[in-house]
């Protein structure tokens, strides 16, 4: 087993030992498609979406940014929890009617969870909504609900499984329409309860199961079945898994949206702090682990001691800006709060571009070391 591609159209294997991931349960495919066949002039980027709940929408204003910009194409999305379903979005926009129709997906998606959310259980009151914490600690359904997760499951709190976020991708999401899509590959990312290994989902498999698979908040949803498997959230095991993008696309750039901190300076002392650091740390484990062995095998490859490519990373980061909100604003759908965290992915998006469009196809633009190890 090695981490070798023999020639540009993708042959070779992945180990996935090499890649970090021994408990994954993925099978490589037969070399895929060239991503040269794109645009003139545009260059070629794969997307590695994390989740977060409705920081969420932060991904969304990047992946509304890039879309603007016609000399970016994409190959592949890895993604998992919201970064799935701004995954979801955006491919059947792409394949609806093009980038155009893409930005308007992801558009109504988001405001249509924000009008959804004002009529919800998780309603935020007046109070959250100038709370610099942006948390839902005022909402009077958000405190009595979590004061019932301490006593009772979503099986017994929900026994019919109602699932608002289903109803809607039935609603806005042609998924026949996905699994035809050729515009860009996906792989979404789910945990299996049983095993506790990562699951991902390929683009011609995807139904409304796979992406809910993907979201499942185990404290808050039931699990979901899949091919007679159970499945949580993909955050637990790959937030975003990355090594589909190494096994199944050409292209070696990597383009992450960060949206969970993995750094805080403060010992959490307060409950819900800790048990918020706790998932963090959880979210953002499998990653770490993935990009510390593309950072130990691109400088092996560097030094002649491996063949292969070298991969090439990017980040567009929103830690600085999560890392002050409480928990609960996972939650928060206030539109006021979406659009926030939009404008900064639309931001954040564009300064990279201005900073790092030369360097796409040519060298990381993330010190690898420096944030992985």
């Amino acid at each position: 087993m090695n981490f070798t591609h023999k020639n540009a159209s993708g042959e070779g294997t992945v180990s996935r030992q090499a890649a970090g991931n021994p408990s994954a349960e993925f099978v490589p495919r037969s070399p895929p498609k060239s991503a040269a066949v794109r645009s003139a002039g545009s260059k070629v980027v794969n997307l590695a979406l994390q989740g977060g709940g409705t920081h969420g929408a932060f991904g969304w204003g990047v992946i509304d940014r890039l879309l603007e910009d016609e000399r970016i194409d994409f190959e592949g999305i890895t993604a998992s929890s919201a970064g799935a379903v701004n995954a979801i979005f955006l491919a059947d926009g792409l394949a609806r009617g093009g980038r155009a129709k893409a930005r308007e997906a992801l558009s109504t998606f988001w405001k249509t969870l924000s009008e959804e959310t004002s009529r919800g259980v998780f309603k935020t009151s007046g109070i959250d909504k100038v709370n610099p914490t942006r948390g839902l600690e005022h909402s009077p359904g958000y405190v009595l609900m979590e004061a019932l997760t301490y006593f009772a499951s979503p099986y017994q709190l929900n026994p019919l499984n109602i699932n608002p976020l289903r109803i809607l991708l039935e609603r806005l999401v042609d998924f026949e329409r996905v699994r035809r899509q050729d515009a860009v590959k996906l792989f979404l990312s789910a945990t299996n309860v049983r095993t506790a290994k990562v699951k991902v989902f390929r683009g011609e498999e995807l139904t409304v199961d796979h992406v809910l698979a993907s979201t499942c908040l185990p404290l808050m949803m039931h699990a979901v079945e899949v091919d007679g498997e159970h499945y949580w959230d993909g955050g637990y095991a790959g937030n975003p898994a990355i090594f589909p993008l190494v096994y199944d696309c050409v292209t070696p750039d990597i383009l992450l949206i960060h949206t969970t901190p993995a750094e805080r300076q403060d010992l959490p002392r307060t409950s819900p702090a800790i048990m918020n650091r706790m998932q963090e740390i959880s979210f953002n484990t499998a990653l770490i682990r993935e990009m510390r062995t593309v950072a130990f095998l691109n400088r092996r490859i560097e030094q002649g001691k491996a063949e292969g490519r070298v991969m090439l990373v990017h980040v567009i980061e929103a830690e600085d800006l999560t890392r002050n909100f409480t928990a609960s604003s996972r939650l928060n759908g206030d539109w006021d709060f979406l659009t926030f965290l939009f404008n900064n992915g639309r931001e954040r998006a564009d300064k990279w571009l201005t900073a790092h469009f030369d360097n796409i196809g040519i060298e990381t633009t993330v010190d690898l070391e420096e944030k992985y190890f």
